[in-house]
């Protein structure tokens, strides 16, 4: 029985894919889980979801890397980790942050990068980000520099890893799963969908919500719409806002949903677009080098900033069925190859090699 800390954050999307990979690991009965949470206290609803055998829920709402002014949190945050690794004494350190990763740990370590500041500044302002951020860069660089092993979700991210933080010790790219029972495709209804941290530039909900007037068909936003550290996103009036939706909710707004619209600047991986496309909807992305290498052939693809193009897109969709009934299709294809179990039997495999390394060098030189 391979036992696992693994932390992640109840903010975004790496709660999804911490539990995702979580309930995945368990179901085979050959891993124990300790999960650890920072960044907010958990919702009734993620922590009902957190009720998996096997796993052990250890809650904190210690600020994340990335929100202002968090190292006191991060600092406290660490101690409390290697506490929870001298308790439980797991075989695999699994992080979903960057920071951490220089602790002084006893168990072989991997850093799972799914965004970061740098690169996410990079996409979205155009620009390196600024001074103000030396602290996250040089603790995420010493992170990543520390562990045995660096996995991104798509090349693309692993490529930015290194180039933003210099030469990593391993890396492999595991892509995101779902698993696709959660998510089908229902008789489609006339309106346009988008999901995400509404707050995200990244996200690029703006856009949308801009040229929702002109459509025939009214938008639907569904998230989080309060940054953690008090902005808001205020582009509502043109469209119909969900708020943050139970999963349950989110697998019956897609499987409704006939056009799923997410003109990103910057996805690493793209997680709600793998729900989408598991729920048969036409996908209409930002071109960007990631949900390229994901959907290339399975989707339609517009500049993050050209409004027009975006508009002229969703109405050349909305005025043809056979391409949009087309596309989900194919975008259906195309997701069922990310599934839950390939992204669990990728860190399975990570997990033995680094735990059969670790014991490699742990064992005593013999000298005659």
């Amino acid at each position: 029985m391979t036992r696992i800390l693994m932390t992640a954050d109840t903010v975004g999307g790496v709660w999804t894919y911490a539990l995702e990979l979580a309930r995945t690991l368990l179901a085979q009965g050959d891993h124990t889980i300790i999960l650890a949470t920072m960044g907010a206290p958990l919702s009734a609803e993620q922590r009902a979801a957190s009720h998996l055998p096997n796993l052990t829920l250890c809650e904190s709402a210690y600020k994340l890397e990335w929100m202002d002014a968090p190292w006191d949190d991060v600092a406290c945050a660490g101690d409390w980790l290697l506490a929870l690794e001298a308790e439980y004494r797991p075989d695999v350190i699994h992080l979903n942050g960057y920071a951490h990763g220089a602790l002084p740990w006893q168990a072989p370590t991997l850093i799972v990068g799914h965004s970061c500041v740098l690169s996410w500044w990079e996409a979205v302002k155009g620009d390196a980000a600024p001074l103000s951020w030396d602290r996250y860069r040089d603790a995420a660089r010493a992170g990543l520099r520390a562990v045995d092993q660096v996995i991104a979700p798509s090349e693309t991210m692993r490529v930015a890893l290194e180039r933003h933080y210099g030469s990593l010790r391993a890396t492999a790219v595991i892509p995101n799963g779902r698993d696709p029972q959660r998510f089908a495709p229902a008789a489609k209804a006339p309106f346009i969908l988008t999901m995400g941290r509404l707050w995200d530039e990244a996200k690029n909900a703006a856009l949308l919500a801009g040229i929702a007037p002109r459509l025939a068909w009214p938008v639907y936003i569904a998230g989080e719409a309060q940054h953690p550290s008090g902005g808001l996103f205020r582009n509502v009036s043109s469209v119909h806002p969900l708020g943050r939706l139970d999963e349950t909710s989110v697998a019956d707004w897609l499987a409704r949903a006939s056009i799923y619209a997410l003109p990103a600047r910057y996805e690493p991986f793209g997680l709600s677009v793998l729900e989408a496309a598991l729920s048969g909807c036409a996908l209409v992305l930002g071109d960007i080098p990631s949900l390229r290498e994901n959907w290339d052939g399975m989707a339609l693809f517009v500049p993050p900033d050209d409004s027009d193009a975006l508009h002229a897109m969703l109405c050349q969709l909305i005025n043809d069925p056979a391409e949009r009934t087309r596309l989900g299709l194919l975008a259906r294809e195309r997701a069922l190859t990310f599934s839950a179990e390939r992204m669990a039997d990728g860190y399975r495999a990570i997990y033995r090699q680094l735990i059969t390394h670790h014991t490699i060098k742990d064992q005593p030189v013999c000298v005659s």
